[in-house]
Parts: C-alpha cells; sequence; structure tokens
C-alpha cells in the first residue's frame, strides 16, 4: 500500500491507501476529495490540479508540455502544482504529501 495525505485548503489532513499503479486522481476522488478530472485525463482542462508538498514535488517524473499548458490555465496555479491524472502512484511516492486548492471545485457532488 501507498499512503498519500491530502490537505484541503482550510489544513484539514486526510491520509488515505492506494496501490502501486494507481492514478492518484482516482485515489482523490475514492477519498471523497473535490477534484473533478472532467477530461478524465486528457489534459484538456485543469479540473484535477493540485499543489505538490515542496518536499515531494521533485520526486515526481517532471511534467510534460501538454500539462504545463493546462496548469497556466489552472485558478491559484503555484511552482509545485500538478495535474493529479498525470501521476501514478509507484513505492517512490509512500508518504506523499498533496493540498487540493480552495479554487478546486467538485461539479460531480451537485
Amino acid at each position: 500500500m501507498i499512503t498519500v495525505t491530502f490537505i484541503n485548503a482550510e489544513g484539514k489532513s486526510q491520509e488515505v491507501q492506494g496501490v502501486e499503479g494507481q492514478g492518484l486522481l482516482d485515489l482523490a476522488q475514492a477519498a471523497g476529495q473535490p477534484l473533478e478530472g472532467t477530461c478524465e485525463g486528457q489534459m484538456a482542462c485543469s479540473t484535477c490540479h493540485v499543489i505538490i508538498d515542496k518536499d515531494w514535488y521533485d520526486k515526481l517524473p517532471p511534467a510534460v508540455e501538454d500539462e504545463d499548458d493546462m496548469l497556466d490555465l489552472a485558478t491559484g496555479a503555484r511552482r509545485t502544482s500538478r495535474l493529479s491524472c498525470q501521476i501514478t502512484l509507484t513505492p517512490g511516492l509512500d508518504g506523499l504529501v498533496v493540498h487540493v486548492p480552495a479554487e478546486s471545485r467538485n461539479m460531480q457532488g451537485l
């Protein structure tokens, strides 16, 4: 199991368990985090935007150009922003800390 901690805009944390090969967006949605993923991982939106804790950011594979382009459109994007649909859990990410920005919206829950 791979442990991921999600921290919301109010600072409340939720620790969840995922498995190797699972997408971070899928894990977040299963845990009830407010991430949409409208384009279903096609990098055609930024509704799954998260901010990776600075201690973990460099442990991720670098973002591809298309992801960087979508992050330019994300509300509240920061230097350590990523699209959660582009992150796959690996044993090296056990303990990953992810911040869910206040600007995230979950239209599925409406």
